[in-house]
């Protein structure tokens, strides 16, 4: 491969389509936010690798959405995460008897 490194795994992406993309056209996109910006539509999100962004890409031509331009964001430190202590096993749920009311 040619060019710098590139990190393995998910990466945010922001990829810009112009005009204004109705409800119907943003769920073919699930993974990605959308927004409207200069009268142009930006999706923005996580996906998991290189496949998913051409996968992306090809959904938008087959929609022939006219692409812009597309950015790869620069991935955020993650910070450590506390280990979770383990829970405790919980009884199974017992419905309360009910009582005869007293006369």
């Amino acid at each position: 491969m040619t060019g710098g490194q590139r990190e393995a795994g998910p990466q945010a992406y922001q990829i810009r389509v112009g005009g204004r993309l109705g409800q119907t056209i943003r769920s073919a996109f699930p993974a990605l936010e959308a927004r409207l910006e200069d009268g142009d539509t930006v999706l923005t999100g996580v996906l998991v690798d290189q496949a998913a962004l051409y996968g992306v890409l090809a959904e938008a031509e087959a929609l022939g959405l006219e692409l812009i331009e597309v950015h790869r964001l620069p991935n955020e430190p993650r910070k450590p995460q506390k280990p979770s202590k383990p829970q405790e096993p919980r009884e199974p749920y017992k419905p309360r008897e009910r009582r005869e009311p007293s006369s």
